[in-house]
């Protein structure tokens, strides 16, 4: 009897020592995704804010009148003047009519499956 209880207890050492170097594997997985995503957070960041750099760089006001001063037989741009503005009461806007629904249609969870996708 006594060897019995040793056998399950050992079984079950062997168990949870298998259980627990499995867990630890899928934690460093995880850890290791989550510095791999935080690089490329990082990343993208450098990029995005050289591409604001360069953003900025390209519309600057002096390079963008020299480009339309530049090319304009071919674009035909002018500067802006203020009665190019209109006023807001010119603005059409859309009529703000209620929305009406037809067919309705009523959406239960009655009879749904519950746990994992099936």
């Amino acid at each position: 009897m006594r060897t019995l209880l040793y056998v399950t207890t050992f079984m079950a050492m062997i168990g949870l020592a298998f259980w627990a170097y499995h867990e630890n594997y899928k934690t460093q997985a995880s850890l290791d995704h989550v510095r791999q995503l935080q690089r490329d957070i990082g990343d993208a960041r450098a990029r995005l804010s050289i591409l604001r750099a360069e953003w900025a760089y390209l519309n600057r006001p002096d390079r963008l009148r020299d480009l339309a001063e530049l090319n304009f037989e071919r674009l035909g741009l002018l500067p802006m003047r203020p009665e190019q503005f209109g006023r807001i009461d010119q603005v059409n806007y859309p009529d703000n009519r209620a929305l009406v629904f037809n067919d309705l249609v009523d959406v239960t969870s009655a009879g749904a499956r519950t746990g994992a996708l099936q």
